[in-house]
């Protein structure tokens, strides 16, 4: 695997899509959870959503139970949770683990591209990495980092 269109990821609804769909366009992939005090994100990835979308920019959000199991068990309470608090419009997948023996392959490859700081392992929620037309890992930032703080990066993979 070389690029992240190399990846096939599953929707909320079970339904299997391979990230080839996103083939030339700028993406920001970040594990989500929605009751995490990191949550209020939401807004600003929505906004850089719609301000780029038009642009070519695609969010992914991979809600992730790993940390304190701050998410939803039924993905459906999920997918309404960020739709009605937050007006979230990007599209959202199932849930999946991004650490351990069972991290889901595309997280794998992110955290190989981008190590974080001290450790490749993703620290918490809202760990999110900007990926470039070419598929490949340009930056990854911390949980702490406000999607506003993405802008200038961004820009420069539009």
């Amino acid at each position: 695997m070389n690029t992240v269109y190399d990846f096939k990821v599953k929707m909320a609804d079970g339904e299997e899509k391979s990230l080839q769909e996103y083939e030339g366009k700028p993406l920001i992939i970040v594990n989500t959870a929605s009751k995490c005090g990191f949550t209020p994100q939401f807004n600003g990835l929505q906004q850089l959503y719609k301000k780029y979308h038009a642009q070519g920019l695609e969010i992914l959000g991979f809600p992730c139970d790993q940390f304190n199991h701050q998410e939803f068990d039924n993905i459906e309470e999920t997918m309404q949770f960020c739709q009605v608090n937050y007006g979230v419009t990007f599209p959202m997948f199932a849930k999946v683990d991004v650490n351990g023996d069972n991290a889901d392959p595309l997280f794998q490859f992110l955290k190989q591209q981008k190590k974080g700081v001290l450790t490749k392992n993703i620290k918490w929620n809202f760990t999110k990495f900007l990926i470039d037309r070419n598929g490949q890992v340009v930056e990854r930032y911390a949980p702490t980092t406000e999607p506003a703080q993405l802008e200038k990066d961004l820009e420069k993979v539009l």
